[in-house]
């Protein structure tokens, strides 16, 4: 099998797919060396009751342990949402050279939507692309939310 970008954002998908079943906003994150993943991670904000556990921030906190470096420069991010501020620092910071998301974030999106992090000149720049399987991943995001507002009202 040839894994290609769509190849690994269809794993991020999985990921995401994954918090969607545990009612966790549904973004999911892989992390690639070597052509090999070696990170996974979904959304656990609530079940970590923690602001900071997002789908990057614990794949790459993997992706340092399983390599043993802060430094993940050899590495490929996939995430199915665009990277808010404290991702896209936390991205900056592991030095992680390459990252590709689907959907935009016109919300909290610290790359194209809101501002862009990635555009300042620190000591490493970030090659960064999204749109790729764009629907897909907003379609399920978007899903998520509907569901949870009809959950809201038929609670009300």
């Amino acid at each position: 099998m040839i894994k290609n970008d769509e190849y690994y954002m269809r794993l991020a998908l999985k990921e995401a797919k994954k918090a969607y079943e545990i009612d966790e906003v549904p973004i999911g994150c892989v992390i690639v060396y070597k052509d090999k993943v070696i990170a996974r991670a979904h959304n656990e904000r609530e079940k970590k009751k923690s602001s900071l556990a997002h789908a990057e921030i614990l794949a790459i906190s993997k992706a340092c342990k399983k390599l043993e470096s802060w430094r993940l420069e050899d590495c490929t991010l996939y995430i199915t949402l665009e990277p808010c501020a404290m991702c896209s620092g936390a991205i900056i910071q592991s030095r992680i050279p390459k990252v590709i998301y689907g959907a935009y974030d016109y919300r909290f999106g610290a790359h194209k939507s809101i501002l862009n992090l990635f555009d300042v000149k620190f000591n490493h720049m970030v090659d960064i692309r999204g749109g790729l399987m764009e629907e897909e991943c907003k379609n399920l995001i978007t899903s998520f939310f509907k569901e949870l507002r009809e959950k809201k009202s038929c609670n009300s």
